[in-house]
């Protein structure tokens, strides 16, 4: 077994996770979000399809709790010994007969925490109505804590070795974008220019091997291009049309998302006023993304120079990013958008996705963003503007 992280780093997560739970009012926790898992433990695996969960405790060490089979799994990746992981009979899997929360039920009551207030992310992907309903039946006098993101915010301020894995990541992107100027031409299909976005991904950079992304390639052209989350299919790419490209480098689950839009033929009048609305705006944006401001700087300043110009854009202009699993590489903590209050500290790092989904196309030009001691950092060298293959 090859941990990513020393074992100081994950007893230090570890102790700032017992602090948030402090302050939330709850003796324990129970974390179903895979990222969460992975950072508290190092726990890795496609498994997040049926219920698992890392149970934080009054004290002691994290236990794992999932489906037998991958337990297995826990024992080659996670820092704890294999007497904190636990496994449920394949009988609880999938089905309507039974639920898994009750095994967790009778876990958690073995430990002595059937009473204690617990923690749940109640809002969380992979956590289900049914879970809850099963957890409160089986554990009728525990008192419930919403602890949703209570985890992901512990994970906003990244160590410098998430740093470095972050900058390899956007090496893997940087790679991307490359792959996708010296690959398309009119004419080609678009699956097989995804085919080639995924080769590089997966090849990697500098030496580092890339992982699968939370989120596919994002690859809608022309009027397509006016939604922001339309993937691909086997349409040949057309001259007249412009196609963005939301695209994420990925090192050990950490993720550099960065978008392009690219051109065959030279964008209109329209367009380029556009990028350099969005440009400028970026630029404003970025004087604002210094430790001691606040989320909502980076967003008012974009924003009131973007409508100075001319443009609007109505959703918010970036949120977290690193340890990610599918369907989501945002952490789902602040967001750079009005009234988030969100101090910056040195160590975030975040997606600023100035995007605009015009009623005659769309432009993405996104970055990785990292808050240094003194300001910002792109930690992508990808040239900015649009892209203009002739």
């Amino acid at each position: 077994m090859s941990l990513p992280f020393t074992l100081a780093e994950y007893e230090a997560r570890l102790a700032k996770v017992r602090s948030a739970m402090d302050a939330a009012g709850c003796d324990v926790l129970i974390v179903t979000d895979p990222a969460s898992m992975a950072w508290l433990t190092g726990y890795e695996g496609w498994s997040f399809y049926v219920h698992q969960a890392v149970i934080i405790g009054p004290a002691g060490a994290p236990i794992w709790w999932g489906r037998a089979m991958d337990a297995l799994g826990a024992k080659r990746t996670v820092y704890m010994p294999d007497e904190m992981i636990f496994g449920y009979e394949d009988t609880y899997v999938q089905n309507p007969d039974k639920h898994p929360m009750q095994d967790l039920s009778g876990l958690i009551n073995a430990n002595g925490w059937s009473g204690m207030r617990i923690g749940l992310e109640m809002d969380n992907y992979y956590f289900t109505a049914a879970a809850y309903l099963a957890l409160v039946q089986g554990l009728p006098q525990a008192k419930w804590v919403d602890a949703n993101v209570l985890v992901n915010w512990q994970r906003a301020v990244k160590s410098d070795a998430e740093i470095t894995f972050m900058r390899c990541a956007a090496k893997i992107v940087e790679n991307m974008h490359a792959t996708i100027l010296e690959r398309a031409e009119p004419g080609m299909k678009k699956n097989e220019l995804v085919a080639d976005i995924y080769h590089a991904a997966i090849t990697g950079a500098d030496g580092h091997w890339g992982d699968y992304p939370s989120i596919v390639p994002l690859a809608p052209s022309g009027q397509d291009a006016t939604a922001p989350h339309l993937t691909w299919d086997d349409s040949p790419l057309q001259k007249d049309e412009a196609t963005f490209f939301e695209i994420a480098g990925v090192y050990r689950r950490y993720h550099a998302p960065q978008s392009r839009t690219l051109f065959f033929t030279e964008p209109s009048a329209k367009f380029r006023a556009a990028e350099a609305a969005v440009l400028e705006a970026v630029a404003a944006g970025m004087e604002r993304a210094k430790p001691g401001n606040f989320a909502e700087d980076i967003a008012n300043a974009f924003n009131a120079t973007l409508n100075r110009l001319g443009f609007e854009k109505d959703s918010r202009c970036g949120y977290p990013i690193g340890l990610s699993y599918p369907p989501d590489w945002g952490e789902h903590s602040y967001s750079l958008r009005r009234d988030d209050k969100t101090v910056l500290e040195p160590g975030m790092t975040f997606h600023f996705m100035p995007a605009l989904w015009m009623a005659d196309g769309g432009i993405e030009m996104t970055e990785p963003v990292l808050i240094t001691q003194t300001g910002a950092e792109n930690l992508c060298t990808t040239p900015t503007g649009l892209v203009v293959k002739d």
